[in-house]
């Protein structure tokens, strides 16, 4: 009587034990010679780490920001500068008018305090303003 083995998972070969088996068999490398054979991932774990990394269907803390807006900046100054983006705690700030991005220069602590107060934006340290 025969049982049911779970296989075993292939045995792979060093590359110069496979290019020396192809010299001797006369059969061509396909593959680049500075290839890295890497093991399969799961694609769904793939999909999940590339949603997670670009905010894809989540909350994210720039959206909140750009939200809130003309309620952190006041209306005036949101109508000529906008939330960008943010990198390494600091907030990336776009203004098209140059009195406009003196006034949120004067103002950034209470603005940087207002955001910190928004759920999820608690890592911002700063502005920085841009004309833009």
């Amino acid at each position: 009587m025969v049982k049911n083995s779970v296989p075993s998972p292939l045995h792979s070969f060093s590359k110069l034990a496979e290019e020396l088996v192809g010299d001797f068999r006369n059969i061509a490398n396909e593959e680049p010679r500075r290839a890295i054979k890497r093991p399969t991932k799961n694609l769904s774990a793939i999909i999940e780490e590339l949603m997670v990394k670009n905010q894809i269907g989540r909350p994210s803390a720039e959206q909140s920001i750009r939200d809130q807006w003309p309620t952190l900046v006041g209306t005036a100054n949101a109508a000529y500068s906008h939330a960008a983006r943010i990198e390494r705690g600091r907030l990336i700030v776009l203004a098209a008018h140059s009195v406009v991005r003196n006034e949120l220069f004067h103002h950034r602590e209470e603005i940087v305090a207002r955001i910190r107060k928004l759920p999820g934006c608690e890592a911002i340290k700063s502005l920085n303003i841009r004309a833009g």
